[in-house]
């Protein structure tokens, strides 16, 4: 395309392109922005190197290489904040530059947000199913190894409250937690049979009594008794990784109490989604480690974000496939709500031109890129606090599980021709 616009003479043309989905995930009411803050810090390092030139030339002509060499973004991206909710419809990012710079965004800015906001909307599930519980990212070997820490940063701010990752803690200051696994209580093995008072005692020498001691190796209640002997009564946690966790966490609880180790905190693991975490919501569970599900979007791997071309030198343009229709024009948004703060209504609108409304609404749209540089910062604790914000202000329904339509509706105010 960028070959093609340079030999015709298009490729100037002042252009804006917006990222959106046409419909949430199978079963989401609500989706969650994450990933602006690394396509802010991948925008002024998109470039193309001599190793991505000479690999190029494979296929491109001289002048299209030529461009590419000086390739810089120089022009202007609004959207919506990191930690927003969106719907279908919403403009959650609006490129604007001529033709050549916003085409050659596309995939950088579609991978980052299918990627980021699949996992935080799924981590925002699993955080309002667990009702104020910690939960600990723990997916990162069961991803690809970068997608791993975007993964627990994406979680972080949809309120997860720790990552097993490190280079996540290193990179973006998450705090990072873990436990053993089974593989240091089956260290301890001899030629009398396993010793798993041994594996716990180095454990505790090692890390001290605050520790979380792994106790399902073999028996749970075996495992338990075990572990306060180890520690003491001051045993920070045990986890359990398998079985019926509802039971299972109930008869530890139980035998903890017992055993005069009431602090001792439970963690479960083991194949966690939001439908098994909302099943444990009764029992005597203190946080959660999840991996697997939340890596890969809990059954929606990607957040179906399009990128399609909306205005052409101010002229809006959409497309008119079957199924695939899309909106011209450049656009922003609000949210209205009631007085009591539950939202109503988002209102997308031809940029420039608000709508009146009668309720309280609060603008979507901000700026996030100036010439080519980032005005907006990346601030994982404003984005943790705006996701939160943007649970508690959606409609009772809108937080439920089941299938159903989105929290709330999204009109789409046309963009008249000019």
């Amino acid at each position: 395309m960028l070959a093609a616009a340079l030999r015709d003479g298009t490729v100037a043309r002042r252009s804006t392109f917006e990222l959106f989905a046409r419909r949430l995930p199978d079963g989401r009411r609500y989706g969650v922005v994450a990933g602006t803050g690394r396509f802010l810090e991948a925008l002024p390092h998109f470039r193309f190197d001599d190793a991505a030139l000479t690999s190029l030339a494979e296929f491109l002509d001289d002048d299209t290489l030529e461009y590419l060499r000086g390739f810089q973004f120089r022009g202007d991206v609004d959207g919506y904040a990191e930690g927003e909710l969106y719907f279908p419809g919403s403009p959650v990012l609006s490129v604007h530059g001529s033709f050549a710079e916003c085409i050659v965004l596309e995939t950088l800015a579609l991978s980052i947000f299918n990627h980021d906001s699949a996992i935080a909307s799924a981590a925002a599930r699993m955080v309002s199913a667990a009702a104020d519980r910690p939960l600990i990212e723990m997916g990162s070997r069961r991803t690809h190894e970068q997608a791993a820490v975007a993964a627990a940063r994406a979680a972080y701010i949809a309120g997860f409250t720790a990552s097993s990752n490190l280079e996540a803690q290193r990179r973006y200051g998450i705090p990072a937690e873990g436990t053993a696994a089974h593989a240091f209580t089956l260290l301890h093995t001899g030629p009398d049979g396993p010793d798993e008072p041994a594996a716990f005692r180095a454990q505790v020498e090692a890390l001290g009594a605050d520790t979380t001691l792994l106790v399902d190796t073999y028996d749970v209640t075996t495992g338990v008794a075990n572990a306060v002997a180890a520690a003491g009564t001051g045993l920070g946690a045990v986890r359990i990784d398998s079985g019926e966790l509802g039971v299972l966490a109930r008869q530890t609880r139980e035998q903890l109490d017992r055993l005069g180790a009431t602090q001792t905190k439970i963690v479960v693991s083991g194949d966690l989604d939001e439908f098994a975490i909302a099943a444990l919501r009764a029992e005597p569970v203190d946080s959660y480690g999840v991996g697997t599900s939340l890596v890969t979007g809990s059954g929606a791997p990607t957040a179906n974000m399009i990128y399609k071309l909306v205005e052409v030198d101010g002229i809006p343009v959409q497309k008119r496939s079957t199924h695939k229709e899309s909106h011209g024009g450049r656009k922003q948004a609000v949210r209205t709500s009631r007085p009591t703060g539950t939202i109503t209504e988002e209102i997308v609108y031809p940029a420039g031109q608000p709508p009146d409304t009668a309720e309280p609404c609060r603008a979507l749209t901000v700026p996030l890129v100036r010439d080519g540089q980032p005005v907006a910062e990346a601030d994982l604790g404003v984005a943790r606090k705006l996701v939160a914000s943007g649970l508690r202000s959606l409609p009772w329904e809108g937080l439920m599980l089941s299938h159903g339509d989105p929290a709330i509706p999204t009109t789409q105010i046309p963009a008249s021709h000019r």
